[in-house]
Parts: structure tokens; sequence; C-alpha cells
């Protein structure tokens, strides 16, 4: 997964072949060829590294943050814009790459979803007397996707995009 990371950092998701992998790798073709199946599967199986890797850190933010909800509104946006910017131009250039076929569209789609729920379960002891709607948690992913975009991008700061989503998820709960 790491060669897979840097290979995509250096040359972009579409130099990222099973053949260049194994090269870069130092290993035979059909070890990667078994380990992946195809460009499909080494792509999903980085989102999915990824996104389990984010998964980790946000629970163990969460686990340590307070119970109440500025504490859990923090860690969700300072997580989520964080493990953005850390893992580079990689990210975004994997996530394009999703998005080429129905098969890895859903991969990301089932990902969203389980962060999503991981995000509802964590608010919804703060909207007792009515859930958060679904249209809101995923006008939250997006406002995140967004704001960690713009500050890859430069066009705005970490801190701006941080205070930003965690006023988001603050205005998103009050309404419910």
């Amino acid at each position: 997964m790491e060669v897979s990371w840097q290979l995509v950092r250096h040359e972009g998701t579409d130099a990222l072949t099973l053949g260049r992998l194994a090269e870069a790798a130092g290993v035979t073709k059909p070890v990667v060829y078994d380990h992946f199946g195809t460009r499909h599967g080494l792509l999903a199986a980085l989102y999915r590294n990824f996104d389990k890797r984010q998964a980790l850190i946000l629970d163990a933010a969460l686990a340590a943050s307070e119970p109440d909800l500025e504490s859990k509104a923090h860690v969700i946006a300072a997580n989520y814009i964080g493990c953005v910017l850390a893992e580079g131009r990689e990210l975004p250039d994997v996530l394009a790459a999703l998005s080429a076929s129905p098969e890895l569209a859903a991969i990301k789609k089932e990902c969203q979803q389980s962060y999503i729920a991981k995000c509802l379960k964590v608010l919804s002891p703060f909207t007792p007397t009515k859930p958060l709607s679904k249209a809101a948690l995923w006008a939250m992913l997006g406002a995140a996707d967004a704001l960690s975009n713009a500050v890859f991008t430069g066009d705005i700061s970490e801190a701006d995009a941080y205070s930003e989503l965690r006023g988001l998820i603050i205005a998103m709960v009050g309404r419910a």
C-alpha cells in the first residue's frame, strides 16, 4: 500500500498500474495481480486504506474528547480537515479515479455512508427530540470535502476551514 501511495504522490493516479506497482515494489506482476486483481481493485484498496486510517484516528479523538457538542464538533471538523490534508495531493487523485467507474463510486459511497453513520451516532445525543436529517449530514460531508479541497489548493487557510466546518456542524445540530 505504501508503494502505491508513493506512486500516486510522485506520478499521479494515471501512472498507477499493477505492472508499475510491481516494478516499484520489486515484486513480480503475479504477486500484485493476485493481491489486487485489477487496477480498480488497487484503487478501491487505496481508498479503503485511507478510510480505515481516518476512522481509527477519528474514533480515538472522539473517545478522548469531552461529552459536549462543541468538543464533538471540534473533533469531527479538525480530524476531517487534518486527515485529508495529511494525505496531500494523493487523496484527491484517488477520489477522482474512484468516480471513473460505478463499481468504484459504490465503494466511495459505502465509505461516505459509514462516515455519516458515525457522525449521526456521535451527534444524536445533542438532538434528542428530532434526529438529524440525512440531507443535513450529506451537506456536512460535502462542506467538509469542499473546505478540505479549498485548503489544499491554497484558497483558504486550514484554520478558516476548520472554523467554518465546526460552525456548520454546531448549526446543523442546532437546527434539529
